[in-house]
């Protein structure tokens, strides 16, 4: 039994410093908000292309 007390013991001190850490790094940057809108306009410019050539693709087959 004291090794599940050691065990917790030594979890509940890991999740109360990550608890004190992630108080201090709450801020995002204006470079993480700038990356994330560049990654979001290029998947959907790449979603744009695909579809857009998959629907090329089926207007081009002879089904008649």
């Amino acid at each position: 039994m004291t090794q599940f007390r050691q065990i917790w013991d030594y979890y509940s001190i890991r999740l109360a410093a990550s608890r004190e850490a992630d108080q201090d790094a709450g801020e995002v940057s204006a470079t993480t908000v700038v990356l994330a809108a560049a990654l979001i306009a290029l998947a959907i410019s790449v979603g744009v292309i695909i579809t857009n050539k998959v629907r090329d693709k089926a207007n081009s087959l002879d089904l008649g």
